[in-house]
């Protein structure tokens, strides 16, 4: 069998996984911070960790994932470079919407949820809240107090990175050198620049937060980070085997969790680090001010399926950046719809998985491509290989099949589908996008997929040509 070799960040290679227990996989993500509404570059991070999960499973290890809901402590200095700055994202989502941070948090990491279903994303074994671990964090700064490692100033307890010689090698930097690039300093009590808050003090004299709780330096709330650290630790240990999350975690959120966490119990946190790229659109950077921070709900309102979504981003492998286009969109659902055209005419072909074999060779293909660091491209590549070639109908579903346990398309929910009947302007609106397909007008080919979308329908470009089917996700317009 094919070795499975990971990217790790710290040291910048690819390694053979070795588990610290033999079949066993403790794996970590970083969950959302929810304050608002998941968009689809943040879908992007948690689809290439459920593949990593998956592959992990289809190498036969036996998987404990645990991951968190930020839902306190990540102040909205982070987008400017200092994470201990500004204030409380959930604070601000509540000021903004005049609801309570509790009912925010607990709308959004459902909204999470509800997308990572329709994602066919696998829900962690473990989901654990920042806001229901508090003594954990408190006991963590305690013993890092306790250890030296944390100093006093008026608006919260830091940590020392100086006492910390291997600060920064996650990022292949040395402090000194972290020090020479440093940005201009926000708080002039830190002894360090890279020094980070463990516990923040409630501003004084201002109106009460809604998050905050009692401590022995004061009332207050955790630091972002700390959050990570506590909650591995509880239900993974230290060490454990590989922490995943996006590349923005790489320069400060994580190097600063390896930080607290070896410091306080003097041995290393996670033996993988693995992070996943960003996503842009149109070319650009994706973000709320540039207005292209779509989220799922956007993409099925035009008419695409969500799993067309994570086909398209199964097209690329996941350290490199994705360029979202509404163009590359629609290519993955037609795409994703062939290769439910093949499942439908193996069924039609008396095809039954239960009576077929999953062919060895096909499997092997796959697997090598996955095991080398998640080259799902390439593994893509093998599927529609075998796919196009002639095999019995049976072996055809049950491989394919198999190979849906990392691809997460559900094809075993595909069935032999007849002709649907569909009214006459449904038929009308097909036609004429079609005919703006065929003359590359994919501007007016999109807008006339978002009526046949408000109509109830979706549209399957097949290769007998685009047919409409009845949406299970919206309910047709008036």
């Amino acid at each position: 069998m094919a070795t499975l070799k990971l990217f790790n960040t710290l040291g910048r290679r690819k390694e053979e996984l070795k588990p610290l227990r033999d079949n066993e996989v403790g794996l970590y993500t970083c969950g959302p911070t929810v304050y608002d509404y998941a968009h689809i570059g943040n879908l992007r991070t948690y689809i290439f960790e459920d593949i990593l999960r998956r592959v992990l499973e289809y190498n036969n290890y036996k998987v404990k994932h645990v991951m968190n809901i930020t839902d306190v402590g990540h102040l909205t200095g982070d987008n400017l470079g200092d994470a201990d700055i500004g204030e409380d994202r959930m604070e601000i989502s509540a000021q903004r919407t005049g609801k309570s941070a509790w009912d925010l948090a607990k709308l959004y990491t459902e909204a999470f949820f509800k997308d990572t279903e329709r994602l066919n994303i696998l829900k962690p074994h473990i989901v654990c809240k920042a806001t229901d671990h508090i003594p954990e964090q408190i006991a963590l700064v305690r013993k890092l107090e306790a250890k030296g490692y944390t100093y006093k100033t008026s608006d919260g307890i830091y940590f020392d990175v100086s006492k910390f010689p291997t600060y920064g090698e996650l990022v292949g930097q040395s402090l000194k050198e972290k020090k020479a690039g440093a940005r201009v300093e926000v708080n002039p009590e830190k002894r360090n620049p890279a020094d980070f808050a463990l516990w923040k003090f409630s501003p004084k004299g201002a109106k009460r937060r809604q998050m905050e709780w009692e401590s022995p330096w004061g009332v207050g709330f955790p630091g972002w980070h700390i959050e990570c650290s506590a909650m591995s630790t509880k239900y993974l240990g230290q060490p454990f085997d590989i922490h995943c999350g996006g590349v923005d975690h790489i320069y400060t959120h994580h190097p600063n969790e390896i930080a607290q966490s070896e410091a306080a119990e003097g041995v290393k946190m996670a033996n993988f680090w693995l992070h996943g790229e960003f996503m842009t659109v149109e070319g650009r950077r994706m973000g709320k001010s540039e207005g292209n921070a779509y989220l799922l709900e956007e993409l099925i309102e035009r008419g695409f399926k969500p799993l067309a979504f994570r086909y398209l981003c199964l097209n690329t492998h996941y350290r490199i950046q994705l360029n979202f286009t509404w163009q590359a969109l629609e290519g993955a659902q037609t795409a994703l719809e062939r290769l439910r055209e093949h499942v439908r005419n193996a069924r039609a072909n008396g095809g039954e998985p239960a009576q077929g074999k999953v062919l060895p060779e096909a499997r092997e293909r796959f697997l090598v491509a996955l095991n080398d660091d998640l080259n799902l491209p390439q593994a893509l590549g093998a599927v529609w290989d075998f796919v196009r070639s002639q095999r019995n109908p049976s072996d055809k579903l049950a491989t394919l099949l198999d190979l849906d346990r990392v691809l997460g398309l559900r094809l075993s929910e595909v069935r032999r589908e007849a002709e649907l009947e569909i009214s006459p302007e449904v038929q009308e609106l097909l036609a004429q996008r079609e005919a703006a397909r065929t003359a590359k007008n994919f501007k007016e080919a999109d807008a006339l997929r978002m009526k046949i979308a408000e109509l109830g329908y979706e549209v399957l470009d097949t290769p007998q040509g685009p047919k409409a089917a009845k949406r299970s996700d919206a309910t047709p317009k008036p």
